[in-house]
């Protein structure tokens, strides 16, 4: 015991606590209870898991491995009336990748890029750029052995997929019919673009596994078949088409032409045989044309059709009970006509006419005469029912319906002009639709592209009138006439001819023309009507008949051996022959002083 020395009582020190050792039986229970805490946490969170969100993680697991893939299918076929491909798809592959997997292995894309061709710095920099993808095309639609060798080249993320690519065996002679598919083969332009629905078909859907590289492990199920395109037989004959394409390019040539079309027609059925237009493209490889290059021209562009409007004029003639094929006479004295302040004229004094050599001479004068003695809602109604001002329901994308002005709206002289062809735009298919109703007994049928495609008739004229217009159209390329170039070896032509100046900002371009030849083969059995028209001939002649009579010639000619058409002509008279039976020539050239066709309009704005 210790005392202080400054306290008398003692002083004893702090009693030690004694703490008793924990058991081991607490331990134990705080322990279980812990583990029995934890336990209860994770079967809460596998409850979780496996059944209240077990199909969000389900979801999610699949979106990484499983994956829908469309099922490609074909394009249908496009067959000529024979049966012939005009349009046929093509098996192909398309390479594409996972860029951040192919940038993972950097030291590849060299190697990648010389197997598809492109530069190795240039791709680098696209999978940069795309690195946050995980879809990126590289090249589509290369040749399957060339995507097969991409593929062999084993590259982590580098996959390929079947596709298929439009090939068009005729080229550049189908190419305006047909226009062209874009990179996913979907029509674009022609009657790709107007029966894309039918033809495209409906891809299937497929649900694969595929692997963190992106290849497909397992395929599992198809959610929906694959419906293959349509097959589709058009009314073009690629012989006849083929034809038309060579004469008119060798026509273009010779007169050093700016463009020009053609259009051949079945009489009986509206249907469409030929449709060729220069300049053209190569639809297997349209980034290298222009657009001028891939424009129709017989459907979209219109034309002043001049005198080979003049039987359409004739038929309202005749519907008026004031003329016939021979009479009343037309004086034409002196070749000129001056109406309101303007020259109508011809190229020769041709005295006076009946309305017959009003059509064989292509009289302007004459023309205009009759116009102006017509009722003007006659002559209105006639040029509508033929067509003009109208579409013709081809159902063609982008096909222009011309223009022709209500007839109430016309002013004297441009009713005059009217009788010759100017002052209305017709397409070259609707010049045509009209000639084929005529040869048709007055009967219109809307120009069709498809084969045996339903097309009713429309009485438009008589058959009485039509077959007088014939026979006056027949005489065109006969003795005297304006269109000998466009006859025919032992078949009988009956058809019209047309040279016209070119609308240009202010008025006519006295320089530049359209010279077109309209015509129907047999005249006695009509079959065909073909329309040439050929724009801003630039050397030698410019008429109708010297430049476009001789495609027509050349391509029906060729056309009714093709269909096996009987002659009708045989012993009358034939190109280069002598005179053979009554009415017939004396030889293949008119005389000197006939012109070879209708003079123009001289210029200015009528």
């Amino acid at each position: 015991m210790t005392w202080r020395q400054d306290s008398t009582a003692p002083v004893r020190p702090p009693r030690r606590r004694t703490v008793a050792a924990p058991s081991a039986r607490r331990r134990m229970v705080l322990v279980v209870s812990l583990l029995g805490l934890a336990s209860l946490g994770l079967v809460a969170r596998a409850f979780d898991l496996q059944v209240i969100r077990k199909q969000f993680y389900q979801r999610q697991g699949d979106a990484r491995f499983l994956r829908e893939m469309p099922i490609p299918v074909s394009r249908g076929t496009i067959f000529d009336r024979n049966g012939e491909p005009l349009a046929v798809s093509t098996p192909v592959t398309s390479i594409w990748a996972n860029p951040s997997q192919v940038l993972e292995n950097e030291d590849r894309i060299p190697q990648l890029a010389q197997a598809l061709g492109v530069d190795a710095g240039q791709l680098k920099q696209l999978l940069l750029q795309r690195s946050d993808r995980e879809f990126l095309y590289l090249r589509r639609q290369m040749a399957p052995e060339a995507g097969q060798a991409v593929l062999a080249l084993g590259i982590p993320g580098i996959n390929g997929q079947r596709e298929f690519k439009r090939y068009y065996p005729s080229g550049e002679v189908t190419a305006h019919v047909l226009g062209f598919t874009n990179i996913d083969d979907h029509g674009q332009e022609g009657l790709e673009l107007a029966y894309d629905d039918w033809l495209s078909g409906k891809p299937g859907l497929k649900r694969v596994i595929r692997d963190r590289m992106g290849h497909v492990v397992e395929d599992l199920e198809q959610i929906r078949a694959p419906k293959p395109g349509q097959n589709l037989t058009l009314s073009i004959d690629r012989r006849i088409q083929f034809l038309a394409y060579s004469e008119l390019k060798i026509a273009l040539d010779k007169f050093q032409a700016d463009s020009g079309s053609m259009v051949i027609l079945d009489v009986k059925t509206g249907e469409v045989l030929a449709m060729v237009n220069l300049p053209t493209y190569n639809p297997n490889a349209v980034n290298d044309s222009k657009p001028a290059q891939r424009r129709n021209r017989a459907m979209t562009d219109v034309i002043e059709p001049g005198s080979t409007i003049k039987p359409v004029l004739m038929a309202a003639a005749l519907s008026s009970g004031q003329y016939t094929p021979t009479s009343p006479l037309i004086d034409t004295t002196g070749g000129h006509w001056y109406f309101q302040g303007h020259d109508i004229h011809d190229t020769h004094d041709y005295g006076v006419l009946t309305p017959t050599g009003v059509i064989t001479k292509s009289s302007n004068v004459g023309a205009a005469h009759i116009a102006m003695t017509l009722d003007t809602s006659l002559m209105y109604d006639t040029y509508r029912a033929f067509g003009f001002g109208n579409s013709t329901d081809s159902g063609f994308p982008g096909e222009a319906s011309g223009y022709l002005k209500i007839g109430r709206d016309w002013r004297p002289l441009e009713k005059a002009i009217m009788g010759y062809g100017y002052g209305v735009n017709v397409t070259p298919l609707q010049l045509a639709n009209a000639y084929a109703t005529i040869a048709d007994g007055g009967v219109m049928h809307d120009p069709s592209f498809i084969k045996g495609d339903d097309n009713p008739p429309k009485q438009i004229i008589t058959p009485a009138i039509a077959g007088e217009l014939i026979q006056m159209m027949e005489t065109v390329t006969g003795p005297g006439s304006t269109a000998p170039e466009a006859r025919i070896a032992n078949y009988s032509v009956a058809g019209k001819t047309g040279t016209a100046h070119k609308a240009s900002a202010g008025g006519y371009d006295k320089n530049n023309y359209v010279a077109a030849f309209a015509g129907i083969v047999p005249a006695t059995h009509p079959r065909l009507v073909g329309v040439v028209i050929i724009n801003n001939p630039t050397r030698g002649s410019y008429y109708g008949g010297v430049v476009s009579g001789p495609v027509f010639s050349s391509v029906m000619s060729g056309a009714l051996r093709l269909l096996d058409v009987p002659p009708d002509n045989i012993g009358r008279w034939y190109v280069g022959g002598p005179l053979q039976g009554a009415g017939g020539l004396a030889g293949s050239k008119p005389p000197a002083d006939v012109p070879l066709d209708d003079a123009p309009v001289d210029g200015g704005t009528p």
